[in-house]
């Protein structure tokens, strides 16, 4: 989510951005295996509260003498009952969010049993949540989610144990629900003398996958239907203006990855609006749910792509592992990608690629296939598998080609449809498209780390008899294992051509002839290898300090940023950035000064001047110069630039001056 600009910088922590997709493992090995899950429960939204009923079919994978499941700290087992309705001994411990479920006679590895939990409780804030200060699950008057990742029933091996489930969702009438696999509705009986006053929703997902995401509340529904495939968004009343343009989007982008990946779990898709407390976004099957934030006039098509693309990347295909994750959040991302250059071209397209690039070399310390080893909710892990993973398909397309690359991953997506995968079933699939043997190529992007830094010594000469010139050149990096083909563009007096020559080892010689005069010689111009760069060891030192900033951890930030000013002294973002966190502080005036400093730098990106502009307005507000902070609205208008909705945040602000809550040190 890295593109995603001022003021949502919450939204680029990468440990919070892709927490739907990425859980929290227990520690020990995991010995059972769910495989249908039959809850009914009841939200109770006035009170917050939760009261169900799940009944847990699951099969063991050793011998065994209990079975371990994570739930919201915030629920309490009432009871556990066998198959005969036995009441069974409990653990709870809250440390890991698990419990315990002794059994008495034990069970033989493969044999199947079911438990009933009987549990409750209040789910408000985010104090139980299983991962510290990140709300996972909410119940409230006006919306309740309740994400696979809250554990708000009981779960075992979440993102790799594949399960079938009924979910029968019982809340009060005039609220609308939203699972995967929808059945109908009911009404049910009130229980006190007056009537019907509560409405039954039940959900069936018959086909193995993550069907554990419910999502409740009073919203406005639109609904379009195009070729069979039924679109339904979900929004507040104050964002219903853009909710036929999210329909359209999502259908655009639905057949788009359906014809690049062959057919989806299911023909149906729920566009849903979750609260901006949460995650930014979530998935589930039929399910692709955006923070209210992402709801305006200029559709985020990137953020909808990569999450619906995970009805793909996901809900069908699944790791085998957690090592195993790249193959979930990395082709998601390079979806997005992909659809972006379907319309935007390969010039639109070339800003993602940096993102993607910038968060690959961020933490490029752990082998990707040994990022189990990391904290799952580490930005490291996060990194590694969202862009890094996305940045090995980059990679790999130019390696086997266009045609080669996209038959490999629609033959993935169609054989391991409904199934969990792993990186050597892609591995093998991919070297059956191309003909071409892959180990090098994995084992440089999978086993290792690090990435070339290319450096380049060449000589041109000119060829006798009007034959043209001659560059004879070596290409240079610190990898004595990498072996890959590189780009190499050659600006002439007349055009520019492009060549491609094979780097192998440390030192790699290569011969380029041209007709027209070699002026420039540019390696890998469209950045289709992941390589270091000075800018792009700015740019993931300016990451890691947004992750470090939007933690609290306002030191390391600033040291990130220092990083980032080393290397570019006039990099607007590194002094745009270092503001926030004075802003943040309430250091007014060691903020207004690295506003300015961005104002006055290499204006990269463009909308860090619009931006500072309004900060440095809203900094005179809150000093009581009025007639200033006009005059900065004025100028963040005159900019013409409407980033992330800044223009329309420059006019509120012309017409009301901007006023800090006191309980709150983030700028609204």
């Amino acid at each position: 989510m890295s593109h995603v600009q001022r003021p949502l910088w919450r939204a680029l922590v990468l440990a919070v951005a892709l927490v739907c997709a990425l859980p929290l493992f227990a520690v020990e090995k995991t010995r059972i295996r769910v495989d249908h899950y039959a809850i009914d429960a009841e939200l109770i939204p006035q009170s917050h509260r939760l009261t169900a009923t799940a009944k847990v079919r699951f099969t063991a994978l050793d011998d065994i003498t209990s079975a371990v499941f994570e739930l919201h700290n915030a629920l309490r087992p009432s009871k556990v009952l066998d198959e005969k309705g036995k009441p069974l001994s409990i653990e709870r411990n809250a440390s890991d969010s698990t419990v315990r479920v002794l059994l008495p006679n034990g069970m033989a590895k493969n044999d199947s049993a079911t438990l009933t939990f009987e549990y409750e409780g209040t789910i408000e804030s985010a104090d139980d949540s299983p991962v510290e200060g990140l709300k996972l699950a909410s119940i409230g008057p006006d919306t309740t989610y309740l994400l696979y990742a809250g554990r708000w029933f009981p779960v075992n091996n979440y993102g790799v144990n594949r399960f079938t489930a009924t979910i029968n969702i019982t809340v009060p009438t005039g609220f609308k629900v939203i699972g995967s696999g929808a059945t109908g509705t009911k009404e049910v009986p009130s229980a006190t003398k007056g009537g019907l006053f509560k409405t039954a929703y039940s959900f069936s997902w018959d086909k193995p996958s993550f069907p554990g995401t419910i999502v409740a509340g009073q919203f406005l529904q639109t609904d379009t239907n195009a070729g069979g495939l039924a679109v339904h968004v979900f929004v507040k009343p104050n964002h219903r203006d853009y909710a036929q343009a999210y329909a359209e989007t999502a259908t655009k982008e639905y057949e788009f990855f359906t014809a690049m990946y062959g057919a989806p779990p299911s023909r149906v898709l729920n566009v849903v609006e979750l609260p901006d407390d949460t995650v930014p976004t979530t998935w589930a099957p039929e399910i692709a749910a955006l923070a209210g934030r992402y709801f305006n006039e200029r559709t985020d098509y990137r953020v909808l792509a990569s999450t619906l693309s995970h009805q793909w990347w996901g809900a069908s295909v699944s790791p085998v592992t957690k090592d195993d994750f790249w193959l979930e959040d990395g082709f998601a991302e390079y979806a997005q990608l992909r659809y972006v250059e379907s319309i935007a071209g390969q010039a639109g397209a070339e800003e993602a690629i940096k993102d993607i690039a910038t968060g690959a070399l961020a933490y490029d310390t752990t082998p990707l296939a040994r990022v189990g080893s990391l904290d799952i909710f580490s930005p490291e892990f996060q990194s590694l598998n969202k862009d890094k993973g996305a940045m090995v398909l980059h990679m790999l397309r130019w390696v086997i080609g266009d045609a080669a690359f996209d038959k490999a991953v629609k033959n993935f997506a169609t054989q391991y449809a409904g199934k969990p995968a792993s990186t050597a079933d892609f591995q093998a699939i991919t070297e059956q498209a191309s003909g071409q043997t892959l180990t090098s190529f994995f084992s440089q992007w999978f086993d290792s780390t690090g990435a070339p830094e290319f450096r380049n010594n060449y000589k041109v000469f000119r060829l006798g008899n009007n034959k043209g010139f001659r560059v004879t050149g070596q290409v240079s990096q610190d990898l004595d294992l990498f072996q890959m083909p590189i780009e190499v563009r050659v600006d002439t007096d007349g055009r520019s051509e492009m060549k491609r020559i094979e780097v192998s080892g440390t030192n790699s010689p290569y011969m380029i002839e041209t007709f027209g005069r070699p002026r420039r010689i540019v390696l890998d111009p469209n950045d289709r290898v992941l390589k270091n760069s000075p800018e792009l060891k700015m740019r993931a030192s300016i990451l890691r300090g947004q992750q470090m900033q939007a933690q609290g951890d306002y030191a390391e930030a600033l040291k990130q940023y220092q990083q980032a000013l080393n290397v570019n002294h006039d990099s607007s973002l590194a002094h745009f950035r270092i503001a926030d966190v004075f802003f943040e502080q309430r250091n007014y005036q060691a903020a207004a000064n690295d506003y300015r400093a961005a104002i006055d730098g290499d204006n990269e990106p463009r909308w860090t001047e619009v931006w500072s502009h309004i900060q440095l307005g809203k900094i005179f507000d809150v000093t009581g110069q009025r007639e200033r902070a006009i005059n900065e609205y004025v100028k963040a208008q005159q900019t013409r630039d409407d980033t992330q909705g800044a223009q329309a945040e420059a006019a509120k602000y012309l017409q009301k001056p901007y006023v800090r809550p006191r309980n709150n040190q983030s700028a609204n």
